[in-house]
């Protein structure tokens, strides 16, 4: 076979790439400047149809409450309406695993008091989702817990402690399900103060609040927001609240670090996005949620639930989740208290 002389297989590939070397830049340039556009685009656009937020409790709790505040005035501000779905049950684990498990493309969202965010992850061995997996939105609001006893109880917290001191076991405190913010703060209390209490378990913190009012416990850590209507009737007595300052709405109540240094536990509500839920969709609508909050007509309809609005950018979200994991997971595996 004759062979023929020339620039052989290399050359050839060198050719073809110099000669294809401007085209290939130009092609590559408009592909990532569409792509660009293109993102820009869906990210003015959005929302372009109804959002839904799952909410891990039955209807017409605070938290359903909030939800459907914050929703009708994002709805408005986005032109597309906000839809709540009520996913309660399993400690807050069923509305945690369906958004878990919702397209990470902005149209699913949850927000979530602390037990599937926090509390789960130490109470559970094993879960169907990852609580740390979620991409932060922002912190909406919070309502400290306050520790409330019948009107012949303890006149103060160094009062109750020196009571259960003297009596170890014998005093019982009410708390709602398993995980929830009532049933864990006496667990931070009971360590920092160390004493030994008896906790009575009831399926929420309704029941748990009547059986204290009914004097078959001492005492209970529930919710401004659902003791301060007995407690303005002098139905229950507020020792402390469990927050960094005194409440707006019980000024005259002293808070719980003033006898137990750090002593914090109030309750929040994050909104929070599946996991793999691309930054940018999240600053955008942890954006929109920061400005409803400012609204005042927003921050009147949450003074009328004892709460304060809070709002927070998906950076501070996620460092302020990763200290109350880091908290609460101590108290829990210190109780030794599980769920199954």
């Amino acid at each position: 076979m004759t062979r023929i002389a020339g620039p052989g297989i290399a050359g050839n590939r060198r050719a073809r790439r110099q000669g294809m070397a401007p085209q290939l830049l130009l092609t590559l340039a408009m592909g990532l400047l569409g792509a660009m556009t293109s993102s820009t685009t869906r990210g003015q656009e959005f929302p372009v149809r109804p959002v839904k937020v799952f909410i891990p409790s039955p209807p017409g709790g605070g938290t359903d409450t909030l939800a459907r505040i914050i929703g009708e005035r994002l709805g408005r501000r986005w032109g597309q309406p906000v839809v709540i779905e009520n996913r309660g049950g399993g400690g807050g684990n069923i509305a945690g695993d369906a958004a878990a498990r919702a397209n990470p493309d902005g149209y699913t969202l949850m927000l979530a008091h602390p037990a599937p965010l926090v509390i789960n992850k130490a109470l559970y061995s094993q879960l169907s989702y990852d609580p740390d997996a979620f991409v932060p939105i922002g912190l909406v609001a919070s309502v400290p817990n306050v520790l409330v006893v019948p009107p012949s109880g303890p006149g103060s917290v160094r009062d109750l402690i020196a009571a259960a001191r003297a009596r170890p076991d014998q005093m019982n405190y009410g708390t709602g399900a398993i995980g929830s913010p009532s049933s864990v703060t006496p667990e931070l209390f009971r360590s920092m103060a160390g004493i030994r209490m008896t906790g009575i378990p009831y399926q929420g913190s309704a029941p748990a609040l009547t059986a204290l009012l009914a004097g078959q416990v001492d005492l209970m850590f529930v919710e401004l927001s659902t003791a301060l209507p007995y407690i303005r009737s002098g139905k229950l007595r507020a020792l402390a609240v469990a927050s960094e300052r005194p409440s707006s709405f019980l000024p005259d109540i002293p808070v719980m670090a003033d006898t137990l240094p750090g002593f914090l536990a109030s309750v929040w509500f994050a909104l929070v996005a599946p996991p793999r839920t691309p930054p940018a969709i999240a600053e955008s609508i942890s954006l929109a949620v920061a400005a409803t909050l400012k609204l005042p007509e927003v921050s009147r309809a949450l003074a009328d639930m004892s709460m304060e609005p809070a709002g927070s950018t998906p950076a501070e979200l996620a460092a302020f989740l990763t200290d109350e994991r880091k908290r609460w997971g101590a108290v829990i595996r210190s109780s030794g208290a599980k769920a199954e």
